[in-house]
């Protein structure tokens, strides 16, 4: 309905899990990072939970679309209280036939099927969506289930997503034996008011429209009445676009989106975490320009053949206090856990203006300058691409990524980096020759870390870890300028 008027290809805010508006705030990123982590490492058990609407089978679905040829992938999505037999539903979500069989009969195909699969070089994983609804004897099953292996490998790896009852079930007594075989678990907390903000700028101009439709104020609302859970986020957003284009409004703000919570608030259906009332200064926003569209048409309620002006600044929120100071070095994002789950590097403290998303350069860049630009090497693919997706939500550009090998290696131009990070265990056996003399005569920065410590924060999350690497790296940069030494310390 609006989407012609806001200059939309397709709707932004639907409800549907969509793997191509997925928006990888550091929390969502994270669970990413594990979930690639457990099918790499061949891990037993992957579980990932969340709050309801939080991002669960949008992660799922991008990670499904991205998986390499060699894994067999069963989906389970549909589960309920009454689910019935297991091995029927494993047996389907493979498209093995089953059909008759007594339970014996679908164990040993079952078996037959994940063997020939591993013969082929194919490794079997079953994702199950929604795996709350399992009760502690289905997830008994399950784990009696993975217990086919052969010699070493993991010819069984299984992916449970569901919400916060997940883990409330896999912390009962009774299941102390499937909880010694997770690998790997995270929960995925609701966004901040900087991620929501910028949630919603990912998804409109994923959507081909203007990312500034919502103004920062309405940003902050649509977080204060959603609590920052996406799908609810989704809700509010769609609704306030239809109000909008009922009003013919260029730009959403604070006052539409706080009338939206509110009658949906006054319906009883809708979980608004805030009372819906008006904030001071919502009355006076300023809605009557707008950001001008990327296409050649004119931007809604502009006439044709006229100029958009440029947006005018949003007005800072009555009542806000400014941001704390940071204690790290200037430019370092803190870190944060949460609750005792394992979290990434959170954003950068909030900006003058709530719901401001900030603008580049990020974390470590000066205003003005560009981005350091990294290269990462690392024996270990997992360790790779963790330390490239923590170092990018830093503020750093990894512009290279690859595994510790001499012609890799020597094909990098130094020129075009300038750090060269490498990630090897302290204290083992020295390099292979033809890499060291790379290094040695590497024209630029170069420092080592620790790859013991890089897994110890990819398996368990080290809150530290992050901040650490990234003071490192700007520390390091002078003294290498200089001539310094190179090694594991600070630089």
């Amino acid at each position: 309905m609006y989407e012609r008027f806001y200059n939309l290809r397709e709707k932004p805010f639907t409800l549907l899990p969509d793997p191509d508006f997925l928006f990888l705030s550091d929390k969502h990123r994270m669970a990413l990072t594990l979930l690639e982590y457990g099918l790499t490492s061949q891990a037993g058990f992957t579980v990932i939970s969340g709050e309801i609407g939080a991002g669960k089978t949008t992660l799922i679905r991008h990670l499904l679309n991205n998986m390499d040829q060699e894994y067999t992938v069963g989906l389970i999505s549909n589960t309920h209280r009454s689910f019935g037999e297991l091995l029927q539903w494993i047996l389907q979500a493979f498209a093995i036939d089953h059909k008759n069989m007594g339970k014996v009969e679908m164990y040993q195909r079952f078996v037959d099927f994940i063997i020939d699969e591993y013969a082929h070089n194919r490794r079997t994983v079953l994702i199950i969506d929604e795996a709350q609804n399992l009760d502690a004897e289905t997830l008994e099953e399950l784990r009696m289930l993975s217990n086919i292996n052969a010699d070493k490998d993991m010819t069984l790896q299984v992916v449970l997503s569901g919400q916060r009852e997940l883990r409330d079930t896999l912390q009962r007594p009774d299941l102390v034996q499937f909880a010694q075989r997770i690998t790997v678990d995270y929960h995925l907390g609701p966004l901040n008011e900087q991620e929501t903000a910028g949630y919603i700028r990912h998804r409109l101009k994923v959507a081909g429209g203007d990312p500034d439709i919502f103004t920062p104020r309405a940003c902050a609302a649509v977080h204060v009445y959603s609590n920052g859970v996406p799908r609810l986020i989704n809700l509010l957003c769609d609704t306030a676009m239809v109000y909008g284009y009922a009003e013919q409004l260029p730009r959403i703000g604070a006052k539409l989106v706080t009338d939206v919570a509110r009658e949906k608030q006054q319906g009883g259906i809708f979980p608004v975490y805030q009372p819906a009332e008006y904030s001071p200064g919502d009355e006076e926003e300023d809605l009557s320009v707008a950001v001008p569209p990327e296409s050649d048409a004119p931007s809604p309620g502009q006439d044709p053949g006229t100029t958009a002006p440029v947006t005018a600044a949003a007005p800072e929120m009555p009542g806000t206090a400014p941001a704390a100071p940071h204690t790290l070095p200037a430019g370092l994002q803190p870190v944060e856990q949460e609750h005792g789950d394992r979290a990434g590097p959170a954003p950068a403290a909030p900006p003058a203006h709530p719901g401001v998303q900030p603008a580049e350069p990020a974390a470590g860049v000066a205003p003005g300058k560009k981005k350091l630009r990294l290269a990462v090497c690392s024996v270990r693919e997992n360790s790779r691409r963790y330390l490239s997706r923590l170092l990018e939500s830093y503020g750093f550009d990894v512009d290279a990524s690859l595994p510790l090998e001499s012609v890799r290696l020597a094909a990098l131009n130094p020129r075009h980096f300038d750090v060269l990070l490498i990630d090897c265990e302290a204290g083992a056996p020295a390099l292979p020759p033809a890499i060291s003399a790379i290094i040695a005569g590497w024209d630029g920065a170069v420092l080592y870390n620790d790859a013991t410590a890089t897994v110890t924060s990819l398996q368990h999350g080290d809150a530290e870890f992050g901040a650490d690497l990234a003071r490192r790296i700007h520390a390091h940069l002078l003294p290498a300028h200089n001539g310094g030494s190179r090694g594991y310390g600070s630089g």
